[in-house]
């Protein structure tokens, strides 16, 4: 285990039979309770843990959010629902005072066949050095201080622009290896795609996320100092819920993970 804040933040503790200790930081909440990458952090570490299987890295991992935690203790009981020669999957149940909070199913597995591989290209966009961290705005959440952010795609955020695009550099400001549980929690740390659309804020709460970590092999052997491309853009936007398409791609251009989510939209203010 790591030292850096984002490590001490989303350790567990083994108690025995599937179940694992976490505590949830404030410092990693968004305008509604913790962040839901942050908890799909969390989450990831539980079942790695319950795993025990580095060659099996995570390829794939589906969270639905039932209601934020509060700060405190949170418990995560993991079941091992099947591994085969090459690949387990696992679920895991989130809960707060027996209230659960997060259902989850991941596939864990080794590398199949090779022998068909193609990839979209990293789209074109100045680099990491080139570009300001993103200006402070009303309503920022504490996770943002966690992450330094240079924004490189789409318009600023409630400029009323036409495309629901959005993204840019992230890095943890504190240097650390890029690894799934980095990754689950870049794919839902950027802002929502929809907010260059509209003139002022919403509530955009997360419903259910998906990441599909692509390249393992290229995150392991990542330089810890190294960003992330996020890219995220919304297409569809009807009777309140919204989806999210993410990429993230290392500098040199691998895409390391995507992600899809369906939110929520409400007012400022209100509840699900």
């Amino acid at each position: 285990m790591g030292t850096t804040q984002f490590d001490r933040a989303t350790a567990v503790t083994a108690l025995g039979d599937g179940a694992h200790r976490a505590d949830s930081s404030p410092d990693w909440s968004a305008p509604r309770g913790p962040n839901g990458g942050y908890l799909a952090a969390i989450v990831l570490r539980a079942m790695q843990a319950e795993l025990a299987d580095p060659a099996r890295p995570a390829r794939s991992l589906t969270l639905h959010y039932l209601r934020p935690p509060r700060d405190g203790e949170l418990r995560i009981d993991v079941t091992i629902e099947r591994s085969g020669r090459r690949l387990s999957t696992l679920s895991a149940r989130v809960s707060q005072e027996g209230r659960l909070c997060v259902l989850a199913l991941a596939a864990f597995s080794e590398g199949f066949d090779r022998s068909v591989s193609f990839a979209a290209r990293m789209p074109d966009v100045s680099p990491w050095e080139a570009i300001e961290p993103f200006p402070p705005f009303p309503g920022m959440p504490a996770i943002a201080q966690r992450i330094e952010m240079r924004p490189a795609l789409g318009a600023p955020p409630f400029s009323g622009a036409a495309e629901a695009l959005t993204g840019g550099w992230l890095r943890l400001r504190e240097p650390r290896a890029l690894d799934e549980v980095a990754l689950a929690l870049y794919a839902d740390a950027w802002l929502p795609a929809l907010f260059p659309t509209l003139t002022s804020a919403v509530g955009v709460p997360t419903i259910d996320l998906t990441i599909h970590f692509r390249a393992p092999e290229a995150a392991a052997i990542a330089d810890p100092d190294a960003p992330v491309l996020g890219v995220f853009r919304s297409t569809d936007a009807a009777e309140g819920l919204i989806e999210e398409d993410g990429e993230l791609w290392s500098p040199d251009g691998v895409l390391l993970a995507q992600s899809r989510q369906l939110a929520l939209l409400v007012p400022v203010g209100g509840g699900s």
